[in-house]
């Protein structure tokens, strides 16, 4: 069962010059473990706001901060554990069946998201007591 150990940083490339700035090329499989089957991002998100609140049966997640900062907060059903994203060349994987919360957006702040699954309601679990339960039961899906 996955634990708030399994999220890991990822430094992706970083490519930079003087004149030009700089530009992070990711790649599927290669800087994360899994192909990339969408990409979305958030933006525009109120102050005080708090995005997520939900976990994933299946899908894995890398969550870059692409502009600004936000923090994720992970939660395995034991333990929780916040991280700060603010550098567009540091992802967060995130494994199936995590807890996560994205909040303390700065102004500007975008997040970018590449998922292993395409959009499917039904990978969604959106009740905490819920998420807890397979946690602690196990639960019905592999």
């Amino acid at each position: 069962m996955t634990t708030v150990h399994d999220c890991k940083i990822v430094k992706l490339s970083q490519m930079t010059t003087s004149k030009q700035g700089s530009l992070t090329p990711i790649y599927n499989g290669e800087h994360i473990p899994f192909d990339i089957a969408r990409v979305y991002y958030l933006y525009d998100v109120p102050g005080g706001a708090t995005r997520g609140g939900h976990a994933h049966k299946e899908l894995q997640q890398l969550i870059v901060a692409a502009m600004g900062a936000f923090s994720v907060i992970l939660d395995d059903g034991h333990e929780r554990k916040t991280v700060v994203l603010n550098r567009a060349y540091l992802g967060l994987y995130i494994p199936r069946m995590i807890w996560r919360e994205l909040a303390d957006f700065s102004s500007g702040g975008i997040c970018l998201v590449l998922a292993s699954l395409p959009y499917d309601e039904n990978d969604y679990v959106y009740a905490y007591d819920l998420f807890l339960r397979y946690k602690q039961n196990g639960y019905p899906f592999s």
